[in-house]
């Protein structure tokens, strides 16, 4: 779905999603993305993105720690996504991909 958006978006949420975590380092997205996503989604696959948002957006947000230190995300409700997409600067830019089994 990012990248039928040109990768410029993330898509909408769904509706058992209430909130978007974007995470804050790539350590912690590859853990998700391999540990994670790659063995437990339906499709056994999981993405490392990159992409940049404007600090003045994301000033309205705390960073959450959410286990480790390096377990940092933001927490982004699902009705304000549109407008984080909208704060993205650039392309989201795929960097690594992890195949389940």
């Amino acid at each position: 779905l990012i990248e039928e958006s040109d990768f410029t978006k993330f898509p909408p949420r769904l509706p058992e999603q209430p909130i978007f975590y974007p995470v804050c380092n790539e350590e912690y997205a590859t853990k998700i993305a391999r540990d994670w996503n790659a063995k437990y989604n339906k499709d056994k696959i999981g993405y490392v993105t990159k992409f940049e948002v404007r600090k003045e957006f994301l000033d309205n947000y705390e960073v959450q720690v959410v286990g480790g230190e390096i377990c940092e995300e933001y927490w982004i409700p699902a009705e304000e996504l549109e407008e984080f997409n909208k704060n993205i600067v650039g392309k989201i830019e795929v960097i690594s991909e992890f195949r389940g089994e």
